[in-house]
């Protein structure tokens, strides 16, 4: 199965900080608290009937790319998203400070 991605430039209030986001077509999560909502299949289409809070839980770099993954507190599903420049840095610190160390 592959993915499409379906460009939807949205407005939203995050459901965890109450920031009100403004959308790019590319905006996945709140810039300010990094958390994000369960609503797509695919990136995009919000077909996702879960509606779930997800909650920022790792953060790596990729090909000198920061990316966050989030896991839906609904249904367990985890998703990995690129890190936006808008993205709060100290959020972004404040979450790899918290992770368990290996």
């Amino acid at each position: 199965m592959s993915i499409s991605f379906i460009r939807k430039i949205e407005n939203f209030t995050c459901g965890h900080c109450g920031t009100k986001v403004k959308g790019n077509g590319y905006t996945n999560h709140c810039p300010n608290c990094l958390w994000s909502k369960h609503v797509d299949v695919n990136p995009g289409d919000r077909s996702h009937d879960c509606g779930g809070m997800m909650k920022p839980v790792a953060v790596e770099i990729k090909s000198g790319e920061y990316i966050l993954t989030h896991k839906c507190e609904k249904c367990g599903k985890q998703k990995r998203n690129k890190i936006s420049t808008a993205d709060d840095f100290h959020a972004i610190i404040k979450l790899v400070k918290g992770l368990p160390k290996i």
